[in-house]
């Protein structure tokens, strides 16, 4: 027990929190008020005793992370990045909670982030997730940059979970992982109040926690989470343990604590405690005027700034000692933070050059036909050495995804306790665990982060790949088996739906190379993209190369997203378009429908839209419109290119188990099908 920790401050601060979240939903009249009100002791010690930060320098490298997982509780974070002193998170901020382009959203975003929101929280579960890859990222980040005369990371990562997050199955594949790869830097605390929206947490869970996460390898104690000194006691034990484990605290609390109508009760998850909002207010001992904050705890928070400004001071002199006797490792460094959500302003960032990418990849040798799987292999391998901090993982499929850094069969660099250098992660068969672990490997700021598995599967990474897409962070996918090409795995494995379904999440750059030049091209774009997520969906079977087509033609043409592939060579009548391994389809055909037909490769939809009109308009020109696409998959995305008076070829039902250039037969992918559709559009002239 801390004898010296000011008990008093720290009630009158969870006192004023409690205050602050009845008065943001109550005016906002919509908001989650049980977290905030049940957990405002855990934020007073968070926040008044434990963190390492500071609200004057929000992007300190080696600031500690506090992930709010249970994002519905969100006023919980606001009301205390505003008591802490964090400048854009104003009390103004705190009375547009909810409103239109606050900083103060319904649940934590990046995107609209005031200063110390570290990640996009709220579907439940995701932020376990993005903690536990932090965690990972500052043990990479400790093993790979300090040197035994300079420590310039050894901070933690803490999570606030509530029951709804332990329910889901992401929070537990990403718990396991944690547990697993001894990560103890990770300290969870479990908001355990015995509720969930519908009812008492008793009627959908009755498992020991305690017994559980000591089986997934936590060290586990249980506190009262109303008792300042208990807490804090925790929290000390948690940073020090020593015990080579994370740290799970379970955090008996009641849920909506100030309001007796409702506290403890599935009432108070909600806005339903609002009603009785002035006498709760009253019975906190709060003045009838709302915004209260006491003098006596902007005093405190003032004071704790000092500390904490005195730490940071402190780091970075040992920081700026680190870079003059590492310049290799502070220019790599340097290049790190150009995939940050937010780089600061005193540290170097560049992305990697485009050219220097390129030049790094030997052009494949003429006729050489692989799987753009295999392309993938062969192109990863120097992209690595050119980018030192891109990392790379696999929901235990690197025999098949082929995105193994280095030598596979070795394997002598994977991430694990003793070797936290290693630049490749077995995440074991958990997709979407690993999915929103990348989540916060990329949040974290240090690493660029990939992660492979069958393109089907992307099903079970949805979720996070959404939320990377909507935080705008750099992760990258390599999923393959991309298509009916499967073939003998049958319907299961065979996306017919997945890419288009994957097209339509924003800002999510999905692209599909059709042969190794493009693959090239697709890992050089994904690798200069640092505003939001880029999927690569490559082929399990071999693909014949177009090698009629220019290597840096294939090349650009995949950063462009769209092409042209074969130009017609008499007045244009007709286009075809393609994608991945039905490029091949559209080039044979356009041999057979005569010298008016042009062949655009399609590889990514969203990185063509981005180009210039004039560039869509050179490749696809209005002035053209019959026009047949092809690819392996449900035909619902290609409207927008060939319009009414086109055709897409497609696959608008599931697969079939044969081998896989039966399949596709079977279903129409051929080029025989592209040749009798541009037939009908011609002769309909």
């Amino acid at each position: 027990m801390n004898s010296k920790l000011p008990v008093d401050s720290l009630a009158r601060a969870a006192t004023v929190a409690r205050g602050l979240a009845m008065d943001a939903v109550h005016q906002a009249q919509s908001g989650h008020l049980g977290l905030p009100l049940g957990c405002a002791e855990i934020g007073a010690v968070l926040y008044g005793e434990v963190l390492q930060h500071s609200p004057d320098h929000p992007a300190w490298l080696n600031r500690d992370r506090f992930v709010l997982s249970a994002g519905h509780g969100s006023m919980f974070l606001y009301a205390w990045l505003h008591l802490a002193g964090y400048h854009d998170l104003t009390l103004e901020e705190i009375k547009r909670f909810r409103q239109l382009d606050s900083k103060t959203p319904g649940h934590p975003e990046l995107t609209h982030a005031p200063s110390g929101v570290e990640t996009t929280t709220g579907p439940l579960g995701q932020g376990i997730g993005n903690a536990v890859g932090m965690a990972v990222s500052a043990k990479m980040a400790e093993a790979r940059f300090n040197t035994s005369d300079h420590a310039i990371f050894d901070h933690h990562v803490f999570c606030l979970a509530g029951d709804g997050c332990m329910q889901e199955g992401v929070a537990m594949e990403a718990l396991e992982f944690a547990g697993h790869q001894k990560l103890d830097n990770l300290v969870v605390i479990y908001d355990s109040n015995a509720v969930t929206l519908d009812a008492m947490a008793k009627e959908t869970q009755s498992e020991d926690s305690a017994k559980r996460f000591e089986a997934m390898g936590f060290d586990v104690e249980t506190v009262d989470g109303h008792e300042l000194e208990a807490l804090a006691s925790a929290l000390e034990r948690a940073r020090h343990a020593g015990s080579g484990k994370p740290q799970m605290i379970i955090a008996k609390t009641l849920i909506g604590k100030g309001i007796p109508e409702v506290a403890g009760t599935q009432k108070a998850h909600g806005e339903a405690g609002a009603k009785f909002y002035e006498a709760a207010r009253k019975g906190l001992g709060l003045p009838d005027a709302p915004w209260f904050v006491a003098p006596e705890v902007t005093a405190f928070f003032a004071a704790r700034r000092e500390q904490q400004e005195a730490a940071h001071a402190a780091w970075t002199k040992t920081f700026e000692a680190w870079r003059a006797a590492n310049p290799a490792l502070a220019a790599e460094l340097g290049v790190a933070r150009a995939y940050a959500h937010t780089v600061p302003a005193d540290t170097a960032s560049r992305t990697p050059d485009k050219a220097a990418l390129f030049a790094a990849i030997p052009a494949f040798p003429a006729g050489t036909k692989i799987a753009t799987r295999k392309a993938g292999q062969d192109v990863l391998q120097p992209l690595a050495a050119k980018v030192p901090l891109l990392i790379g993982g696999s929901a235990d499929l690197y025999g098949s995804t082929l995105n193994y850094i280095g030598d596979l069969k070795a394997g002598d660099d994977d991430f694990k306790p003793g070797h936290r250098t290693g630049r490749n992660i077995r995440f074991g068969i958990r997709e979407h665990g690993m999915c929103s672990i990348l989540n916060g490997i990329a949040a974290h700021g240090i690493f660029r982060p990939s992660g492979a598995t069958f393109l089907v599967f992307a099903d079970y990474c949805r979720a996070s790949i959404r939320l990377a897409a909507l935080s705008h962070l750099p992760v990258l996918y390599i999923f393959t088996h991309d298509s009916v090409g499967v073939g003998e795995d049958g319907p299961t494995h065979e996306p017919v739906e997945t890419i288009p379904g994957l097209r339509v999440i924003p800002n999510l750059d999905v692209i599909r190379p059709a042969d190794p030049e493009e693959t090239a091209g697709a890992y050089v774009a994904a690798l200069d993209r640092t505003d939001g997520p880029t999927l690569l969906a490559l082929s399990r079977q071999a693909l014949p190369p177009q090698d009629q087509i220019p290597v840096q033609t294939r090349r650009d043409g995949a950063l462009q997203g769209g092409y042209i592939a074969r130009k017609e060579t008499a007045a244009l009548d007709l286009i075809l378009l393609a994608t991945g391994s039905e490029l091949q389809h559209a080039m044979a055909a356009a041999e057979r429908l005569g010298p008016g037909t042009r062949v655009v490769s399609m590889p990514c939809f969203s990185r063509f839209n981005r180009q210039t009109p004039e560039y869509r308009e050179q490749v696809l020109p209005l002035s053209c419109r019959r026009r047949v696409a092809i690819e392996a998959s449900v035909t619902s995305t290609w409207g927008r290119y060939v319009g009414l008076d086109g055709v897409a070829i497609g696959i608008d039902r599931f697969g079939m188990s044969a081998p896989g250039d039966v399949v596709m037969k079977q279903l129409g992918i051929t080029a025989d099908h592209v040749v009798s559709a541009a037939q009908a559009l011609l002769s309909a002239k």
